[in-house]
């Protein structure tokens, strides 16, 4: 059967749990380096090679690209910009100039892209403060030049990780369990939903005629404090980490960022916050 949508970056949060959630429905390619167990039967995104990029999409008849491939580690988009700049924003301008017109573009992007304390809809103009935030901008621009491509805003997703290290409930629990020191940043708060809902959400949207931008909402923002005592509580573990402000922190971070939508269609229903459900 001829999957109707290719996963690239099967390797972050939302696409691991997309490609579990939805194994008739997706193609999963992963990033390249990625050793996980879990993921190494899938095969290797090679966005640097045109000629793969053609056979690729000639090969699967597809009728969707979801694009979850990004390196989201802020501290290393700002240490290094360039290297950012190209798998971030590089890597989508190769498959964008030859991604058949037939294949459309659901690009998931961050709710990196806004910075200062605030609510923000799909009218709010992008306002990142990091390096980081700056690729997602600058690859939105990308995506929507493209006909009927669709952009995602996500906030923080929670779930579980191709190498159960990455991703915050999977950081967490890890870094416990080897008795690895823990800090949380006490002054950022964010839209933070399970990735099972967010990753059915997001394939409504693949699914649906949405064009343009759309945000993927929560019932409620929530502190990183409030959500680290939340989550060490379903590990079964003591809340032992230490508090920092984000602006004692060497990589920026985002302060109150709560995703909304203009929208009054079903779609844009805010999902359950972690805290509620």
């Amino acid at each position: 059967m001829t999957q109707s949508t290719l996963l690239f970056g099967a390797t972050s949060i939302l696409g691991f749990n997309l490609a579990r959630l939805f194994p008739e429905n997706v193609r999963p390619f992963i990033s390249p380096g990625n050793t996980s167990e879990s993921v190494r039967e899938w095969p290797v995104l090679q966005l640097e090679n045109s000629d793969w990029l053609e056979r690729t999409f000639a090969q699967h008849q597809s009728k969707v690209l979801l694009y979850c491939h990004a390196v989201c580690d802020v501290s290393k988009c700002e240490a290094d910009p360039a290297w950012a700049h190209e798998i971030n924003v590089q890597h989508l301008r190769r498959v964008v100039e030859k991604l058949p017109d037939h294949i459309r573009l659901v690009y998931v992007s961050s709710d990196h892209v806004f910075g200062g304390d605030g609510e923000y809809d799909e009218h709010a103009l992008p306002c990142p403060i990091s390096v980081y935030g700056h690729t997602r901008v600058n690859a939105e621009k990308l995506a929507l030049g493209r006909h009927q491509s669709l952009v995602i805003r996500t906030g923080l997703a929670i779930g579980p990780s191709p190498n159960g290290r990455t991703g915050h409930l999977d950081w967490l629990r890890y870094r416990t369990q080897q008795h690895l020191p823990i800090t949380i940043v006490e002054d950022e708060s964010r839209s933070v939903v399970w990735v099972t809902d967010l990753a059915r959400r997001v394939m409504k949207f693949a699914q649906s005629n949405e064009t343009g931008i759309r945000h993927i909402s929560a019932t409620r923002a929530v502190s990183r404090v409030e959500l680290a005592n939340h989550l060490m509580s379903i590990l079964g573990e003591p809340p032992a980490f230490r508090c920092e402000s984000r602006h004692q922190r060497p990589a920026p971070h985002l302060g109150r960022v709560e995703l909304t939508s203009a929208y009054a269609d079903i779609l844009s229903q805010p999902l359950s916050s972690v805290m509620d459900g």
